[in-house]
C-alpha cells in the first residue's frame, strides 16, 4: 500500500477535474492538489468516446473553460480538438504532474476526529493506494464508463452481423459499402449517422421516438469578421458572452412559449428536409427542453438525408434476427452492423462509496447546497453541470466557488464546513428532474435531490448561479463549521 497527503484531491481528470485545478492553480497557489484518474489519459468522456464524428453537442466557445477561451472559429468542435484543449489546458497550467493516472476511486471516508478524508482507490494490477486529503472535490460526471446502456433485445444472440455500443467503438471497425442501423435519436446517434453515410452502403436512424433537432453554422462567420478589426482575446471573450445570452433566450423562451418554439423549430426541420423524410418522424410529443435540444453542424443530417444515403424509421425493435431487426409494425430491417446509441447508466462519484465516521451516506439520498456541496458531508463538492446549457458553465462557476469557500475556510481558520438542511426541506426531485431523457429516467435514484428553495434548489439558470455562486457571502447560517 502506498499514499499521499492532499489539501485538496481531485477525483477525475476529464474537462471537470482539468478546469478544477486549473481554477486552484490560479485562486490558492499554495493548496498541494492531486488528481486521481481511473484511465490512463486525461480528457475523461473525450478520450473515452472515439467513434466516427464524434463532437460537442454545445457551442464550444460557452462549452471551453471561462480562463482560457476557445480560440477557433470551429463551433462544434470534433472531439480530438476538444481533447487537445483539455491537454494544451493542462500544460498552460501544469496540471498534468498532479494527475495519478490508473487509479479507480473505491471509496472515501471523511473522520471528524482528523478532520480529513481516507481515500481508497485500486490502480490496474488491482492493488489498493491510500490517500488523505483535507477536502475532496468529485469530478466524475454522471455516467458510468464502464459499460454503457443497451437495452435487452430479444434474439439479440441469433443476429450473425456486428453489434456496437457506441461508448466501447472497437478502432478496427470498417463499415464501408456497409448497411448499417443505428438505433436512437439522442446527440450520440444525430452525431453518427451522416459520419457513417459516407462510407456506408446506407445509414438508417432507428428511433423510438423523434427528438428536437436544430442546424447550426459550423463556423463563427460573425467572430471572423470581427478579427479583422478587433484583438483576438476581446472577440473570443465578446462570442462566448453572447452565445451565453443567446443560450438563455432559447432556453427561456422554449419555457414560457413551448408552442411557438416548437412551431420555429420544426418550420426549419420542414425546410431542411426539403421533402426528403416525413415531418412525423422529427415532431416530438413533448415540449422544446423537456428533453436536451440535438444541434447538427450545417445541415450534415438533412444532407445526407436528401441524398439518399440515410432514412429515418420511427418504430421500436421487437427483435433481432440473423440478418436484421425485427420491428413492432412488421417490418424488417437488413443490417450487416447495428450500434445501440441507447444513452448512459448513470453513476456518481464514479461508483465508489462514501461515508462519515463510518457511517454509510448514498449520494442519491443527499441534497446539494447551492448545486455544489452535499448536505451534511463535510468538505467535499461534486461538480455538476448544465442539462440546458453547456455543461462547463455551471461546472466552472462550481469550481470558482469551491476557491471561495477554501480561502474563506483558511482566514477563519475553519477546519471542516458541511451543509445542514432544515427538516422538511427535501423533495423527491433530482437535481436532473427538469430533463426527462430516458438515462435520466432510468437512473434518477442515483443522482442527489434538490430541495423546494435556495440554496438547497437546483436552478439551471447561469445568471442566479453565477451571482449564488460568484457573489453571495460564503457565509451562511446554512453551513455548519469547525
Amino acid at each position: 500500500m502506498r499514499g499521499d497527503h492532499y489539501d485538496v484531491l481531485i477525483i477525475g481528470a476529464g474537462l471537470s477535474g482539468i478546469g478544477m485545478a486549473c481554477r486552484l492553480a490560479m485562486a490558492c497557489p499554495g493548496k498541494r492538489v492531486g488528481i486521481l484518474e481511473r484511465r490512463r489519459s486525461m480528457g475523461g468522456t473525450w478520450d473515452l468516446f472515439r467513434y466516427p464524428g464524434v463532437r460537442s453537442d454545445s457551442d464550444m466557445f460557452t462549452f471551453g473553460f471561462g480562463f482560457r477561451p476557445w480560440n477557433e472559429l470551429k463551433v462544434l468542435a470534433d472531439g480530438p480538438a476538444i481533447l487537445k484543449y483539455i491537454h494544451d489546458t493542462a500544460r498552460e497550467y501544469s496540471i498534468e504532474r498532479l494527475v495519478r493516472f490508473g487509479m479507480r476511486t473505491t471509496h472515501a471516508s471523511w473522520s471528524s476526529e482528523s478532520s480529513q478524508w481516507m481515500v481508497t482507490a485500486r490502480d490496474e494490477d488491482d492493488e489498493e493506494h491510500h490517500f488523505t486529503a483535507g477536502f475532496l472535490v468529485g469530478c466524475t460526471g454522471y455516467y458510468a464508463y464502464e459499460q454503457g446502456y443497451v437495452p435487452d433485445y430479444p434474439g439479440r444472440e441469433s443476429f450473425k452481423g456486428q453489434f456496437i455500443h457506441p461508448q466501447h467503438w472497437p478502432a478496427d471497425l470498417s463499415w464501408e459499402g456497409k448497411r448499417v442501423v443505428v438505433i436512437g435519436s439522442g446527440a450520440t446517434a444525430i452525431t453518427l449517422v451522416p459520419a457513417l453515410a459516407r462510407e456506408a452502403a446506407h445509414v438508417t436512424m432507428l428511433q423510438r421516438s423523434p427528438g428536437y433537432v436544430l442546424s447550426v453554422p459550423s463556423r463563427d462567420a460573425i467572430s471572423a469578421l470581427l478579427l479583422h478589426v478587433l484583438p483576438e482575446r476581446t472577440v473570443y471573450r465578446w462570442a462566448r458572452s453572447r452565445n451565453i445570452t443567446l443560450q438563455r433566450l432559447l432556453y427561456r423562451a422554449a419555457m414560457r412559449w413551448p408552442r411557438r418554439m416548437r412551431s420555429l423549430l420544426l418550420a426549419g426541420v420542414r425546410h431542411r428536409l426539403d421533402g426528403a423524410a416525413s415531418l412525423a418522424d422529427f415532431s416530438p410529443t413533448y415540449d422544446p427542453w423537456t428533453q436536451r435540444l440535438c444541434v447538427v453542424p450545417d445541415n450534415d443530417l438533412f444532407d445526407a438525408l436528401r441524398a439518399g444515403r440515410v432514412s429515418v424509421w420511427t418504430d421500436t425493435v421487437t427483435s433481432f434476427t440473423p440478418t436484421g431487426l425485427q420491428l413492432t409494425s412488421g417490418a424488417t430491417l437488413d443490417a450487416d452492423i447495428v450500434i445501440s446509441a441507447t444513452g448512459f447508466q448513470l453513476q456518481v462519484l464514479g461508483g465508489m462509496a462514501l461515508d462519515v465516521d463510518g457511517e454509510p451516506r448514498d449520494p442519491g439520498k443527499l441534497m446539494t447546497y447551492k448545486g455544489v456541496l452535499l448536505d451534511g458531508i463535510p468538505n467535499a463538492a461534486v461538480l455538476f453541470g448544465y442539462i440546458n446549457a453547456s455543461w462547463t458553465l455551471k461546472v466552472d462557476l462550481a469550481a470558482q466557488y469551491v476557491c471561495r469557500l477554501l480561502a474563506w475556510m483558511e482566514t477563519r481558520g475553519v477546519r471542516a464546513v458541511a451543509p445542514r438542511s432544515p427538516a422538511g426541506e427535501a423533495t423527491e426531485a433530482c437535481i436532473m428532474d427538469a430533463l426527462r431523457a430516458g438515462y435520466v429516467m432510468r437512473g434518477e435514484s442515483q443522482l442527489p435531490r434538490q430541495g423546494k428553495n435556495r440554496p438547497w434548489q437546483v436552478t439551471h439558470r447561469y445568471e442566479i448561479d453565477r451571482q449564488v455562486l460568484l457573489d453571495e457571502p460564503i457565509d451562511d447560517p446554512a453551513l455548519e463549521v469547525r
